[in-house]
């Protein structure tokens, strides 16, 4: 069972590392000769770790550079989110680039990524002449390359744009994501004592998550399946707004979890856990845990909370013993040095050094909208909010974006590099902006995203 287009593309896993962001960009190797494109002129290259770049210049170009940061997925060379982008963004006058990152290990390719980034502009500037302005663009995990380009690249970019960014880090990612599971295989099977990390390859962690979307879709028949179900996704901070659905209505629990049961049905669980052992392979261990943890004090914390109560009262479960159970059976430990490994290359809110304009999607089911929360929250502390503004989509899916909207989103970022000042982030403010483009769309609105769940602190 296959994902959806956004969801197969994951940018959501990722990040560059903050040890190698203190590191000189590396320059490139080699530089092919330009191949002209209609009016396009096209560059590419390999860098000094065998990454490769690519980069197109339109021939009216306007000066500025948007340096794009793919997501979780094969490790190629792109430059634009997505073809309808690509298309906008050179007609209106914009040079695009972006690299593959060291192809030779993970695809959590964090270890390099920001590194391969950064070697990309002195390419870029070697091959196609300096831009006046670069601008950062990343999707997905590309998103959170992207928040630790902003952070790290005074005098290398200008600004930057996150598209459904995988903000909260890479650890956050990986606990929450246990929690979850580890409810499922607890209370609908294949049963607690069930490996959850540690995989030995990619076809052990592909069968685990085989394993618990089995339990998913027999539990989903009973009320009782279906209140367990709630509190796992609680847990996940799976949205309750599935593709194809109308959003259900704020007291509709039981159609709320209907339709999260619908985001697990698509094949969600196998992602995630094939994802997770590519995230290991990159740390060089498990970089989860859960012992210690208390699953009722996780659960208050949870928007979902109502939900999974009222689920559970309508079903004559007890609630109180399931998360109890929970809390009890909690034995996994992470290998600390992983985590360590984890939190310096997978990690992006020890501040900003450039504005940073971030959007997502209302009901993101692989990169959950929370975590613009978390991550405002250590921007914050950092005492760096005045370089952050956050917008919000009112859509279903993984970086499911119009072409409009991330035009727009471009132009917002292209204002306050240009002007020194944010004008124009506001939903209604974005929303004319893109609409007035003629494109496809846009569904700015205001929003506030709630707590992430599973954050160890």
């Amino acid at each position: 069972m296959s994902l959806p287009r956004h969801a197969r593309r994951l940018g959501g896993l990722a990040a560059a590392g903050a040890l190698l962001a203190l590191a000189p960009a590396v320059p490139a190797a080699s530089a092919s000769a330009p191949a002209t494109v209609t009016s396009t002129t096209a560059y590419s290259g390999k860098l000094a770790d065998g990454a490769a770049w690519t980069a197109e210049v339109p021939a009216r170009w306007n000066g500025t550079l948007l340096l794009f940061s793919h997501g979780f997925g094969p490790l190629v060379a792109q430059d634009a989110p997505s073809p309808g982008a690509r298309t906008a963004l050179l007609a209106e006058g914009y040079a695009l680039a972006g690299s593959s990152y060291d192809p030779n290990g993970s695809m959590w390719a964090l270890a390099s990524a920001e590194r391969d980034q950064f070697a990309t502009i002195d390419a870029f500037r070697g091959a196609a002449g300096r831009p006046r302005h670069v601008i950062s663009v990343g999707q997905s995990m590309g998103g959170l390359i992207n928040a630790q380009i902003a952070r790290d690249g005074a005098g290398r970019v200008d600004g930057a744009l996150g598209l459904c960014g995988l903000v909260a880090g890479g650890v956050d990612l990986d606990n929450y994501q246990l929690d979850a599971e580890y409810a499922i295989a607890a209370l609908l099977g294949p049963g607690s004592g069930t490996r959850l990390v540690g995989f030995s390859d990619a076809a052990e962690s592909a069968a685990l998550g085989a394993r618990l979307t089995d339990a998913v879709t027999k539990a989903q028949a009973t009320p009782q399946g279906r209140a367990r179900i709630a509190l796992a996704s609680a847990y996940l901070n799976l949205a309750d707004w599935a593709p194809d659905q109308r959003p259900p209505a704020r007291n509709d629990y039981a159609g709320q979890e209907k339709q999260q049961y619908a985001w697990f049905a698509q094949g969600l669980l196998p992602f995630l856990t094939t994802a997770r052992y590519q995230v290991e392979l990159a740390a060089g261990g498990n970089t989860s845990w859960n012992k210690g943890v208390d699953y009722a004090a996780l659960l208050r914390r949870s928007a979902h909370a109502p939900q999974v109560r009222a689920l559970y009262r309508t079903a004559g479960l007890d609630l109180g013993s399931d998360l109890a159970r929970l809390t009890k059976g909690a034995g996994v430990t992470a290998d600390p040095a992983a985590v360590q490994a984890l939190r310096r290359t997978s990690t992006a809110g020890q501040g900003l050094a450039v504005p940073l304009l971030d959007v997502h999607t209302t009901s993101d089911q692989l990169v959950p909208v929370e975590q613009e929360n978390a991550f405002a929250g250590r921007v914050r502390a950092a005492g760096r909010s005045a370089l952050l503004r956050q917008a919000y989509v009112a859509r279903q899916s993984h970086c499911n974006f119009t072409t409009a909207e991330t035009v727009a989103a471009v132009h917002a970022v292209q204002h306050r590099v240009t002007t020194g000042h944010w004008s124009g982030t506001g939903a209604a403010q974005l929303q004319r902006s893109a609409v007035a483009l003629g494109l496809d769309g846009a569904a700015f609105t205001a929003y506030r995203p709630g707590t992430l769940v599973g954050a160890r602190r």
